[in-house]
C-alpha cells in the first residue's frame, strides 16, 4: 500500500513502570519515593514500511493508568485517518486535538488530557521525522519559517507574540543556520546534571556522585531541597565543598513552599551561591514567582515543567516572574505547543534550559532545545538541557553525553522508541520485574 493511501490503524499505549524508589532515584521534596513510568504510546499504519510513531508521557507510578486511560480515549481522533494528511499539516491536527470542544471541557488546555494530546502529537512528530529520514531537531530545523509558524497556535497569544513577530525571529536565524547545526554536530549542546542531587541521597553518596559529575566535564549540578532548611544548608555546603567554586550549583524545591518560606530558604542557602531556585512555588501562581524573584536576586528563578501551558508561559514573561524558561517534553501538547513557547522565550530574550528528570525526557527534550539553538534563539549561551543518569538503557537510541555534551542524535525519530524487551519486562502490573516483587 502505498503511503498516499495508508492509514493509521492503532493507538497502544502500555503502562511501564520502573522501580526507581528502591535506591530512591528521583526522589525530592514532593515525591518521596517515585516510580518512573511512562504510558507508552504507540502509532501503527498500514503504510507497509514497518515505520510506527513512538512517544510517552511521564509519570511518578500511580496515576500512570489515568494518563493511559486519557491517550486511549484520544484514539477515536487518530485510528483511520489518512497518514499523509495528518503529517502533512501538523499544525492543523495539534489545533484539532486541542481545541475538540468536549476535550476543551476536561482542560481546557492542561492536565492529564492536555498530557496525552502531547503523547499523540510528539508520537505524530517521532513518524513524520522518521519517515523524512531525519533526526526530529534536524527534521524541524529544515523547515521553512512559514511553515514553522503555520504550527503555531497563536490563540491567546497575540498581547505578546504575533505572527509576524515570529517569523521574523525565524527569518533572523535562517541564514546562518547551516553554521549552528555544523558546530553542534561537533561540540555537542551543554548540558547539567542532578544525577548527585536527589534528596534521598547521603551525604557521602551527594559527595562523591557530585565530585564525579565534574570529573565528567559538568559545569553545573543541581540539589534538590525543601524538606528540611537546616539539611538543605548542610547538603549545599557538602556539594560546594565537592564541586569548588567554579561550578554552578542550581537547586529545586519541586513547588514545595509558599512565598515567604520560599524567600526565607533561599535567603539561608544564598551563602553557597545557588544559581537558580527551581519550582519555589506553585506553577500556577505568577505572581508568587515574579515576588521571589525580586525578594532574592541574583539568584534566579526557573520554572516550567509543570506549566500547564503556552499562556502561562506567556503570563510569566509577561509579568517578569522568571529568568529561566523549563519546557518539558510531554508536560504540554507536544512539539507544536513547545515551539510556541520557544518562541515566546525568544521573543523575551530568556533562555530556554529543559527539563529532562524522568523517564525518556532527555531522550525527547533534546531535540526541541537543538532545533531552539540552529533556528529559533541561535544560541546556547547560559543554556544546559537537564541529564539523569537513569534509565537510558531502555531506549532504541539513548541520550548519549561527553564531557558534559549531549551529542546530537543522528537516527531518525524523536528518540522516544522504547526497546521491546525493556516494555515487556516493566510492563505494571503483569510485567517480570512487577510479578516477581510479589512473589
Amino acid at each position: 500500500m502505498s503511503p498516499v493511501t495508508a492509514h493509521f490503524t492503532a493507538l497502544d499505549v502500555h503502562d511501564v513502570r520502573f522501580p526507581t524508589s528502591d535506591s530512591l532515584d528521583g526522589s525530592d521534596a514532593m515525591n518521596p519515593n517515585p516510580d518512573y513510568s511512562a504510558a507508552y504510546t504507540v502509532l501503527r499504519t498500514d503504510a507497509g514500511d514497518s515505520l510506527e510513531g513512538q512517544a510517552l508521557a511521564f509519570t511518578t507510578g500511580p496515576g500512570n493508568d489515568l494518563q493511559i486511560r486519557a491517550i486511549e480515549g484520544l484514539a477515536d481522533w487518530v485510528v483511520g485517518r489518512s497518514v499523509e494528511q495528518v503529517l502533512s499539516d501538523m499544525g492543523a491536527f495539534s489545533k484539532e486535538l486541542i481545541h475538540e470542544p468536549h476535550l476543551r471541557w476536561l482542560g481546557p488546555e492542561k492536565g492529564v488530557v492536555h498530557m496525552a494530546a502531547g503523547a499523540v502529537i510528539n508520537a505524530a512528530w517521532d513518524l513524520r521525522a522518521k519517515r523524512a529520514g531525519q533526526p526530529l531537531w534536524q527534521h524541524l530545523a529544515l523547515l521553512e519559517p512559514e511553515e514553522l509558524v503555520s504550527l503555531v497556535d497563536f490563540r491567546y497569544l497575540t498581547d505578546a507574540l504575533t505572527r509576524g513577530e515570529a517569523l521574523e525571529i525565524l527569518e533572523g536565524m535562517k541564514a546562518t543556520r547551516a553554521e549552528r547545526e555544523e558546530r553542534l554536530l561537533k561540540e555537542g549542546y551543554p548540558a547539567y546534571t542532578t544525577t548527585p542531587g536527589w534528596l534521598g541521597y547521603s551525604d557521602d553518596k551527594l559527595d562523591r556522585l557530585a565530585r564525579e559529575a565534574v570529573e565528567q566535564g559538568f559545569t553545573m549540578i543541581k540539589l534538590k531541597v525543601g524538606a528540611d532548611v537546616a539539611d538543605d544548608v548542610r547538603r549545599m555546603k557538602v556539594a560546594r565543598a565537592a564541586v569548588g567554586d567554579g561550578i554552578r550549583i542550581a537547586v529545586d524545591a519541586n513547588q514545595r513552599w509558599d512565598v515567604g518560606p520560599a524567600i526565607d530558604w533561599m535567603r539561608a542557602l544564598a551563602p553557597h551561591d545557588p544559581y537558580w531556585i527551581e519550582e519555589p512555588t506553585s506553577p500556577d501562581d505568577l505572581l508568587g514567582h515574579a515576588v521571589i524573584r525580586r525578594a532574592i536576586h541574583p539568584i534566579k528563578v526557573a520554572t516550567g515543567e509543570h506549566v500547564a501551558n503556552r499562556v502561562v508561559f506567556k503570563q510569566l514573561l509577561q509579568a517578569d516572574a522568571v529568568d529561566i524558561v523549563q519546557v518539558d517534553a510531554a508536560r504540554v501538547a507536544g512539539v507544536n505547543e513547545n515551539l510556541a513557547i520557544l518562541l515566546l522565550a525568544a521573543r523575551h530574550g530568556i533562555p530556554v534550559c529543559p527539563h529532562a528528570g524522568g523517564v525518556g525526557l532527555g531522550e525527547m527534550v533534546q531535540h526541541l532545545s537543538m532545533f531552539d539553538y540552529v533556528a529559533v534563539s541561535g544560541t546556547w549561551e547560559d543554556r544546559v538541557i537537564e541529564h539523569v543518569d537513569h534509565l537510558h538503557e531502555h531506549f532504541v537510541t539513548p541520550v548519549r553525553l561527553e564531557r558534559g555534551r549531549y551529542r546530537a542524535p543522528l537516527a531518525p525519530g524523536g528518540s522516544g522508541e522504547m526497546l521491546a524487551a525493556s516494555v515487556a519486562q516493566h510492563r505494571y502490573p503483569d510485567g517480570p520485574v512487577w510479578t516477581a516483587r510479589r512473589s
